[in-house]
């Protein structure tokens, strides 16, 4: 079939709109590098199939009839989100353009993506949490890890937990975030939008021991989070180190940083926070998408009553 999908489609150059458009994300909206790269991806596969198209067609000449059977042909390689988000970058590619004045209609107008499947967000409880910090003083006391690296992967975890950082974010870390007098970082997320975290008293204290005892340069634009060598914590290394102290802890494998996110989120409600103040503390841009968390509380809820309820 002319114009198929491929599992490694080649990637062919992009035209002249969809660069200036990444660059726009990039420099204007100030999207990360990651979901610039995730957008460029989609479109080079969307070029790449209209270019396998009868008459090789560019991407403004597309009609919603080409975009229906695009999408049609991505969802036999794709899964439903995967293809989804294809769909949101091309939307937002085709707004750009419908801005500028480039295209009368964006191809997509009435177009909506498969459906998704809701699926509540993995956490852990609060004694799960407990006996993950505790992981780094064990290995300490046994001797299988220097001090540097227990206290360091103490206070990647108390961080994540304490501040409910994006791992990316935690990453990102600077001594110039944290006002160490309030105990609050101030934190560039999504879209570079900006917003104001506590940590917390534990967390706060274990990044100045850290810093005391083990900081080679602490100046506000040096990194909070480092290897042994000094350089800053890649967001793959603290992926790969959550999955040791997950082991110690004997819990599941697939607990990966951002689930101590939703472990934050899902505490400070079961504790009585409010859903907005919530939503500002995550950086959510939309209410809707903080309130999957308080489903969260309430299925714990009906399991509680469940099983302790006589008449459950």
């Amino acid at each position: 079939m002319d114009g198929i999908l491929s599992d490694e489609p080649d990637s062919p150059p992009l035209p002249p709109e969809a660069e200036a458009f990444l660059r726009h994300l990039a420099e204007q909206k100030r999207y990360s590098a990651r979901t610039v790269r995730n957008y460029r991806q989609a479109l080079e596969r969307f070029t790449a199939w209209l270019r396998g198209q009868p008459g090789s067609l560019h991407p403004l000449m597309v009609s919603s009839r080409h975009v229906r059977r695009y999408l049609m042909e991505l969802q036999t390689v794709y899964e439903r989100r995967t293809s989804n988000l294809h769909l949101s970058a091309l939307r937002s590619f085709y707004r750009y353009q419908l801005r500028l004045g480039k295209i009368e209609a964006s191809p997509l107008a009435g177009i909506s993506g498969p459906k998704l499947e809701k699926k509540l967000p993995k956490f852990l409880t609060e004694k799960q949490i407990a006996l993950l910090l505790a992981g780094p003083k064990r290995l300490l006391e046994n001797e299988a890890i220097e001090p540097f690296t227990a206290l360091r992967d103490r206070l990647v975890m108390e961080l994540l937990y304490g501040g409910g950082f994006r791992v990316s974010e935690l990453s990102d870390l600077n001594y110039g975030t944290f006002d160490e007098q309030s105990g609050v970082a101030r934190i560039r997320g999504k879209g570079g939008k900006e917003r104001l975290c506590p940590v917390g008293e534990v967390a706060l204290e274990c990044l100045k021991m850290f810093r005391a005892q083990f900081a080679r340069h602490s100046g506000p634009q040096d990194p909070v989070l480092i290897t042994e060598q000094g350089r800053r914590l890649s967001v793959r290394r603290i992926q790969l180190m959550l999955k040791r102290y997950l082991d110690l802890a004997d819990l599941p494998h697939d607990l990966t940083p951002h689930k101590i996110r939703h472990s934050y989120a899902t505490h400070l409600l079961d504790n009585g926070a409010d859903l907005r103040l919530v939503q500002e503390l995550l950086g959510h841009a939309s209410l809707s998408t903080t309130q999957i968390y308080t489903h969260v509380s309430v299925a714990r809820l009906k399991d509680m009553h469940r099983r302790a309820h006589p008449r459950a």
